[in-house]
């Protein structure tokens, strides 16, 4: 689908450039004990990115449990504006990913649920919800420290990053 889309022969969104990088990538990745080796590393560096984010935070309380909803939705938002038309990623997945217990995660998806910031797709993935990007928009991504986003944006200044955050100042 992306090499159709970027081929230099497409008048509309040929692109040389991405054109090579995708095809490069397929040579590589056709190999599947580089396939492998590649798809173990990103799980990892995504894992371990997810679980970054989601440790960030010492707060008591129910303080606690709405930072977590926000880490939560800050990673369904994430994944849903990387691919729009696959935004679900599974329960197991994430749990993993935020090295959460069984009980925590269940009772944050209830919560959620029950709000309508999030749904179970057609493929029974968790994905956010047009609530849950309105809601996830209106108090702030929750970024890791070494995420941050240039200053002169517009989205920068929308986005509220975790370590401006006044719920996390009280252990500094």
């Amino acid at each position: 689908m992306l090499a159709k889309q970027y081929h230099p022969d497409n008048k509309k969104t040929g692109n040389i450039d991405k054109f090579k990088i995708i095809n490069k990538a397929h040579r590589v990745l056709s190999i599947p004990e580089k396939r492998a080796a590649y798809d173990v590393t990103y799980e990892e560096k995504k894992i371990h990115q997810w679980q970054a984010i989601s440790g960030m935070s010492s707060v008591e309380g129910y303080e606690e449990d709405s930072h977590s909803r926000r880490c939560l939705l800050s990673i369904l938002y994430i994944n849903c504006r990387e691919s729009p038309s696959n935004p679900g990623i599974g329960l197991w997945h994430l749990g993993k990913m935020l090295g959460w217990p069984e009980n925590v995660m269940e009772f944050h998806f209830w919560y959620l649920k029950g709000k309508d910031y999030i749904k179970r797709d057609e493929n029974g993935q968790i994905a956010i919800t047009v609530t849950g990007v309105d809601k996830i928009e209106q108090d702030g991504l929750v970024l890791g420290k070494d995420l941050l986003l240039p200053e002169s944006t517009e989205e920068s200044h929308r986005l509220k990053l975790i370590k401006d955050d006044p719920v996390n100042q009280s252990d500094n």
